[in-house]
């Protein structure tokens, strides 16, 4: 049968019936010219009518076929097999429900791979070095950019710099918060025990004292008690220090440099 059109334009049957040119079922699908005259030429779809001039036409029914290939190529089925499916003796529903069960089935598999990679990003996001903006997250005012560039000058070339350096470079933000977690307890167990009335050199404030040793030994470097004298001398002697302690309990520095003496001469 023929029909009157031209190269560019869609023709029409007797009955006023659309057809297309392969150039405008193209532009209507997104289906390059290419990719039509490829599924002509292996018998996947070929058009089924031609102009009066011989130009071959595409029906409605040919555009319902090709909706069904761009479907199941979108699910990456091989040609043959959807050639075989739209071949066989299935109605149009059926092709319906089979592509739908197909989708749903890559609609499962992409929601697992979705978590997966949320997983992994997870992972990633949480062994990373912590950055500067989340150290000041975390300790609040106690992490001053002026306190960090200051001790790395007057520390660097010691070998406890060095080594902690070395350890924290690692250090995830989950790591910092934990370090946080255990230096507002040993402080909380310092203040309970001055607020009782114990003396600096009882068993509770000394216990602080050797936990307060234990976290910059594990966490740091190498702190012996001899080590750990001095940094309690440093608590009451640099004034920033007096007063990050006397902040949250009065005389609170004193005390803890007082139960770090103690502690020393406990274990000596």
């Amino acid at each position: 049968m023929t029909v009157s059109s031209t190269a560019d334009d869609p023709g029409t049957t007797g009955s006023g019936a659309t057809t297309w040119t392969v150039g405008r079922l193209a532009d209507r699908t997104g289906v390059t010219v290419r990719t039509l005259h490829h599924y002509d030429q292996i018998g996947l779809l070929s058009p089924t009518m031609r102009t009066a001039a011989g130009y071959r036409l595409y029906t409605e029914a040919d555009r319902e076929r090709l909706a069904r290939i761009v479907v199941y190529r979108r699910l990456e089925m091989p040609l043959d097999e959807i050639a075989a499916l739209l071949d066989g003796d299935d109605d149009p529903v059926d092709h319906l429900r089979r592509q739908r069960d197909a989708v749903m089935s890559r609609l499962d598999e992409l929601t697992d791979l979705v978590a997966a990679i949320d997983r992994a990003m997870e992972r990633e996001m949480t062994q990373r070095p912590v950055t500067e903006a989340e150290m000041r997250e975390i300790f609040g005012h106690g992490f001053k950019d002026e306190y960090q560039v200051e001790a790395e000058e007057r520390w660097r070339d010691t070998d406890a710099w060095k080594q902690s350096a070395e350890r924290t470079a690692r250090y995830t933000k989950a790591d910092w918060e934990q370090v946080k977690a255990e230096t507002d307890a040993i402080n909380a167990a310092f203040i309970a025990a001055k607020r009782s009335g114990e003396p600096a050199t009882g068993e509770a404030a000394m216990n602080a004292a050797e936990q307060a040793r234990r976290q910059i030994d594990d966490r740091f470097y190498d702190c012996s008690h001899e080590f750990h004298t001095c940094l309690g001398e440093m608590y009451v002697s640099d004034p920033r220090f007096t007063a990050s302690y006397d902040e949250m309990e009065p005389g609170l520095a004193r005390y803890v440099r007082d139960a770090i003496v103690a502690n020393a001469q406990r274990h000596g």
